[in-house]
């Protein structure tokens, strides 16, 4: 009986071990996330410069990449002199089709079954605190796909907003987690 109270003391005092280890590698993981020291990044309007994109498309990724790094780091968003500095410009707005269905006659030719929105952006980074962290026109871009039977216009924005997250994602890992 002896033995199993030691044996079940060791497995006590073993977890409590890993516990305290795996909550210490989360908390430092929480708390250095980002890799740098900066308290401010500037983020420049992004330019439309794609022929089918609507007219406010560069505002609206500009504003909704400010809000991402508002919500998702410590940094403060500056208008202008930002430790940080990221800009760049939407290089692509395509819409294609996808996934073919064969018709049913020849006066109904083959269709898309599902067509592709994808959004392209060419980004530039200053790092004024580590400037072995910038670049220059690094390409994200991301996609993402509706039945052929859906209006490209009334799901756009929920469209945009889903691809926009995605390269946010991306964005904020080359430019804060160094990826």
């Amino acid at each position: 009986m002896e033995y199993t109270v030691k044996q079940s003391v060791k497995k006590i005092g073993w977890t409590i071990v890993l516990l305290i280890f795996v909550s210490s590698c989360g908390l430092k993981y929480s708390l250095s996330g980002a890799a740098t020291t900066a308290k401010t990044i500037q983020v420049d309007l992004f330019y439309n410069n794609t022929d089918l994109g609507p007219a406010n498309l560069g505002q609206s990724f500009t504003n909704k990449l400010k809000d991402y790094y508002q919500r998702n780091s410590s940094l403060k968003v500056v208008q202008e002199s930002g430790e940080l500095l990221i800009e760049g410009t939407i290089v692509q707005y395509s819409v294609a089709p996808l996934a073919p269905v064969a018709g049913t006659s020849a006066a109904q030719p083959s269709q898309a079954a599902l067509t592709r929105l994808t959004i392209g952006v060419k980004a530039n980074y200053v790092d004024t605190k580590e400037p072995k962290n910038n670049f220059k026109d690094k390409t994200f871009s991301f996609y993402a796909d509706f039945p052929n039977d859906q209006n490209l216009i009334s799901i756009q924005e929920s469209l945009e907003n889903k691809i926009f997250d995605q390269i946010f994602l991306d964005i904020f890992n080359a430019t804060l987690a160094n990826w």
